[in-house]
């Protein structure tokens, strides 16, 4: 009888690891296969645009609007500097700073306007009993539910001279003329506040919704003060709900193109308008290139901000 050769225990470990080498490399390619959709669209439909307006930031403006494909680092020095038109001297521009600045400013305003405004909100609804809080969440999101230009233009109904606050407060003998609100920064900062409340309110209720209030009676047991409950162990326990939400306001703030268009009118023009101006009027397609990547830059660095912040408190949360 011809004898049966078995393999040894080396020869088994071998194959074994051939054969988990084998379904390791089907397993990656499996997953490039089912990535490869999504990281074309990424690479087409954003980092292509964005190699582009980073191409035209480095030329020259046509005539006619365009650009001319010659080198040029005149955008960017454009961006926060200027040559006087007789002098030649290097100065700043003070009216690109200015509105970079009233942009970041409003932005903020409106991010620390949201928080106060949708802290207690987020509170309030997850203290509410389980059954009513999808009643209050949908409260908050139904402004989702209407187009951004509509809303803006609520907010115009309000506050213009011949609107709803100005004819109360005259059919009340408060006031003798209308108060001017629009194409103010306060007319800004009410639109913007009204249209990205809810980004606040929905990252900020995520966390309170699974704070343990039995903490908060613990620090009330301990002869705690609301605001030393408050500052001690509601904020840090929803501090990245607040992050998140700041975030979440602050950065389309930024951008915001429509509610300053409406609301601000060519006194308050935001980065975002500036932007629009140099592609259309302005026929500068370098400079709003520039501009463009000058607010990325900026969103970037808050993200950063975000993702640091985040992480050093789920760190702090597992030591």
């Amino acid at each position: 009888m011809a004898e049966t050769t078995h393999p040894t225990g080396a020869g088994s470990a071998q194959a074994l690891d051939a054969l988990a080498a084998q379904r390791g490399r089907e397993a990656r390619r499996t997953r490039a296969l089912l990535l490869a959709p999504a990281l074309t669209i990424l690479l087409f439909a954003a980092s292509g645009p964005l190699l582009i307006v980073l191409t035209y930031s480095f030329l020259t403006p046509g005539d006619y609007g365009g650009i001319v494909w010659d080198f040029s680092l005149k955008a960017w020095f454009n961006v926060f500097a200027q040559r006087d038109f007789f002098t030649q001297e290097i100065e700043l521009a003070d009216a690109h700073l200015e509105i970079i600045w009233r942009s970041i400013k409003l932005s903020l305003m409106t991010t620390v306007l949201c928080l106060v405004i949708g802290f207690p909100t987020a509170y309030f609804i997850a203290t509410r009993p389980r059954r009513t809080r999808d009643l209050w969440m949908l409260l908050i999101i139904i402004p989702f539910w209407t187009n951004l230009l509509i809303r803006t233009f609520a907010i115009m109904e309000l506050i213009r001279n011949e609107g709803t606050i100005n004819t109360v407060l005259m059919g009340l003998g408060i006031i003798d003329a209308p108060i001017q609100m629009m194409f103010t920064e306060f007319s800004l900062l009410l639109g913007m506040a009204y249209v990205y409340l809810p980004l606040m309110v929905l990252p900020v209720y995520a966390s309170m919704e699974r704070f343990d209030f039995s903490l908060v009676e613990a620090g009330y047991d301990l002869y705690a003060t609301r605001l030393q409950v408050l500052r001690r162990i509601i904020l840090p326990i929803v501090k990245p709900g607040i992050v998140a939400g700041s975030i979440l306001v602050f950065v389309p703030c930024l951008g915001a193109y429509v509610t300053p268009r409406v609301l601000g009118g060519g006194k308050n023009m935001m980065l975002g308008n500036f932007i629009e101006l140099q592609f259309g009027q302005g026929r500068n397609w370098p400079l709003g290139a520039a501009l463009s990547l000058t607010l990325l830059v900026i969103v970037m660095v808050a993200l950063v901000f975000y993702v640091r912040t985040v992480g050093r408190e789920e760190v702090r949360g597992h030591g």
